[in-house]
């Protein structure tokens, strides 16, 4: 794998470079390196690129106020940096809204789209507030912590019970990465998603996939997703909580690789 640094956006690669792309964008506690699973096993038919997204890793924290629409924008830049018309997009979580959203503003630098442990809005509960949910994850940031220091007690919270070992590590290791600064700054976009009535008009191939005990964005909120876009195709995956492509990684690796090696043809 290849990590090219020192650009507004920072990546990680692996696979032909004359390959059709598949992106990967992480979710909110994690970094490019939370994909190194899927680079090393698809990377042997498409050119797999891992970013960190603005503010996250080694990427730069933009001088203004992050939004949805300008973080659609850097992924359209990466891909013209890349070289890359068009891309297979998979999105965890956060990253699953960023792929929204992307779609949405650029539809045609998008060929599949691939939608994990996601939602189509905060608050699809009807019961959580943004105050709330802001402030549940922000407590330990605004009392000195640093993302290194909560990321065992994050990726235990979120994932299904039992969670351990490499996938476990590689989560831990891979929120490291993040900066209270970059947090903090995602954390008080996230509330500001909300692309529920627009779905319908997603056009691209569409995979959504959850794990069964993701109670970050349940199943049900996986079903919404795929309920309003057209054609769409739902997973949900046995025993997995909300981090499935580190929890799940073979079934995931499988589903993905049978999804883009069907719309790409």
């Amino acid at each position: 794998m290849d990590d090219h640094q020192g650009g507004p956006i920072a990546w990680r690669e692996a696979g032909p470079e004359d390959g059709d792309v598949i992106l990967f964008l992480h979710g909110l506690g994690t970094t490019r390196t939370g994909w190194d699973p899927q680079l090393a096993e698809l990377s042997d038919r498409w050119r797999c690129i891992a970013w960190d997204m603005p503010g996250y890793g080694a990427s730069a924290l933009p001088k203004q106020p992050m939004t949805f629409e300008s973080i659609a924008d850097a992924v359209v830049s990466l891909l013209d940096t890349v070289g890359a018309e068009s891309a297979h997009l998979v999105g965890l979580s956060f990253g699953g809204m960023h792929a929204l959203h992307t779609i949405l503003r650029h539809p045609h630098r998008v060929r599949t789209l691939t939608l994990v442990d996601t939602s189509p809005a905060f608050g699809t509960d009807g019961v959580t507030t943004r105050e709330q949910w802001v402030a549940e994850r922000l407590e330990a940031i605004d009392g000195g912590a640093t993302p290194a220091d909560i990321a065992p007690a994050v990726m235990a919270g979120i994932a299904a019970p039992g969670f351990d070992g490499a996938g476990y590590d590689l989560a831990v290791a891979s929120m490291t990465r993040i900066t209270a600064a970059g947090l903090r700054e995602a954390v008080n976009l996230l509330p500001d998603h909300d692309v529920t009535d627009r779905l319908g008009t997603i056009s691209a191939p569409t995979l959504v996939v959850v794990g069964e005990l993701d109670t970050e964005t349940p199943p049900a909120y996986a079903r919404a997703l795929a309920d309003g876009i057209p054609g769409s195709s739902y997973i949900e995956v046995p025993g997995a909580g909300h981090l499935t492509p580190l929890e799940a990684p073979a079934t995931f690796n499988d589903a993905l690789r049978s999804f883009i090696a069907e719309g790409a043809a």
